[in-house]
Order: structure tokens, then sequence, then C-alpha cells
């Protein structure tokens, strides 16, 4: 039977960048996440928690919370871009290792920028990017499991370049997942019009992580007919906290279930930027909601 092992992130609490004055600092982070009755993060920007692997045990440990993955991001398609990319990797990655954690969250950079909306390159891969990207992420799960042990789990991304259901598919078709598989992030995959469900029946056996997350339908469809930039998005609260948006979770988690998997599902909303008071009752209300959809899989230890 599969165990879907329920969590949240600093995401969830308005965290998108390693240092901001405008989120809430990790220390109340974790007193709050924990509070909330989770018992599984993600590490979020890396050097937003402590990046010393001792101190982040204790902190850890002392919060009954345990990791389950690390984030960072790509851009494998550029020209000579393999070592940048792999020195922010690898950071994530042993920090992640060092402290137990098994996964490790890549997400695409995004070809305009969140906040400002500049655009900084074509939102369009061509042929050869898209074989850069793909060859790239393949070498890089490989080369991630066998120096750490963890595992490279690939999340689409709005205002990215993979981000449509169609994209989404591209990239599966074009990695191996014997080291790359998907993180789907339910909220990323309806924002940008994709079928969540659609997508574990056509791969089931490339889930290998999930982000829950809702979409507001009415904030979507302005972005859409406006081409707003994700940020934008996001003040404008583009994601919202279930059962208020989209996609709805019960069905997938169902779906889900029936894939006889240990997957962990962490709760993201985006709330950048936000008050620091906001985030904790709705981290209280969506444990409670996830708690009582009736799966039987959903755990949250």
């Amino acid at each position: 039977m599969s165990v879907i092992r329920v969590g949240s992130a600093p995401d969830s609490w308005g965290v998108w960048f390693p240092e901001d004055p405008q989120q809430t600092p990790y220390e109340r982070f974790l007193d709050e996440v924990s509070a909330s009755g989770y018992e599984w993060i993600e590490l979020g920007p890396y050097g937003y928690l402590p990046t010393d692997p001792q101190q982040l045990r204790d902190e850890l440990a002392a919060h009954n919370l345990k990791l389950s993955a690390g984030t960072v991001f790509e851009h494998l398609h550029q020209d000579d871009s393999w070592d940048a990319v792999w020195t922010q990797i690898e950071d994530v990655a042993k920090l992640t290792a060092a402290v137990g954690g098994k996964h490790v969250v890549v997400i695409p950079e995004m070809w305009r920028d969140p906040s400002s909306g500049e655009v900084l390159e074509d939102r369009n891969l061509t042929a050869e990017q898209w074989k850069k990207k793909t060859g790239g992420m393949n070498e890089l799960g490989k080369k991630m499991f066998e120096q750490y042990g963890v595992k490279a789990q690939y999340h689409p991304h709005a205002d990215s370049h993979v981000d449509t259901e169609e994209n989404v598919y591209r990239f599966l078709d074009g990695t191996d997942s014997e080291y790359v598989n998907l993180c789907l992030d339910t909220g990323h995959i309806s924002y940008c019009g994709g079928d969540n469900l659609a997508i574990i029946e056509r791969a089931p056996e490339r889930i290998g992580y999930l982000h829950l997350k809702q979409v507001d339908p009415e904030v979507r469809a302005k972005v859409e007919a406006e081409d707003l930039p994700f940020g934008e998005a996001v003040k404008l609260g583009a994601m919202i906290e279930p059962p208020l948006g989209i996609p709805d979770l019960p069905p997938l988690l169902a779906a889900i279930e029936k894939l006889d998997i240990d997957v962990f599902a962490i709760v993201e909303q985006d709330l950048y930027p936000c008050a620091v008071d906001v985030p904790l009752p709705i981290a209280q209300r969506t444990r409670k909601y996830l708690g009582s959809c009736g799966i039987p899989s959903v755990k949250f230890v």
C-alpha cells in the first residue's frame, strides 16, 4: 500500500530567498511549522536554514522535524552552464544528505524575472537546448546519486521552459528514470493549464515526489489573459489554500494512493511577500483539511 508522507516547506511561510527582510525568520518558521502538526520539511532556498550540518540537525531535532529534500534551480540548456549549476547542486545535495534527506528538487530557472517581468531569454527552447537540458539533467541526477545518495526530482515551474503538460512529457521522454523523476507540483501544472491526473496516468512510474498546491482559477484567468509574470500573479493571490482552488486534491491523492509507492507530498503555498502572522493559521487549516480527505495512505509522520 502507498504511503503519502505530507510535510510543509519554507515557501508556505513566504520564503523565496536565503535572506530577505520581508520573510519570516527561520527560527519562527521552525517553531510554527512544528506547531502546525508537520514533521517533514524542505530546506527552502540554500542559506535560509543553517548550512552547517550539525547546527541544522540540532535545530531539526529540537523541533521534532525531519528533512525530506533540498531545492535548487538549474539552467542546463545554456552554453557552458555545467560548472555553475553543479556548484549550487553540490552544496544542496551535500547538506541534504548530511541531515538525512534523500531527495533534491531541481527547478528550471525562469525565462523572465518573476518580480519585474523582464524577459531574460526566449520562452521556447530550441531542439538543441532541449537536448542540453535533458542530457544535463541525466548527468546531474547520476552524479548527485553516486556522490551523495540523493535522488533528483524535477519540478516543472511557471514561466520556465518546463511548464505545460506537453513540455513535462517532452522532458520525461528525454530523461532517464534511473536518475531523474518528477516532482509533480499540482499548482504549477494547473497554473500552466495542465491536467495532473493525466500526468499521473500517463507516467505513473515517474512520480517521485509531490508538491501539494492549489491555484485560484479567477487569478489564473487574469494571468493568462494579460500574460502576467509569476511574481505578480503570486502577489494577486494565484496560489490559494485548499480546498478553495484547483486541482481538487482528494481525487489526486487517491490516484497517487493506487500507485503503491512511498512518496513525499510537501504542502507549498506561494505567499511571497506576506505578513509574518499570515502563514501559521493557513498551515493549521491545510493540515486539518488534508487529514480529513479520507485517503488512508496520507500520513504526517
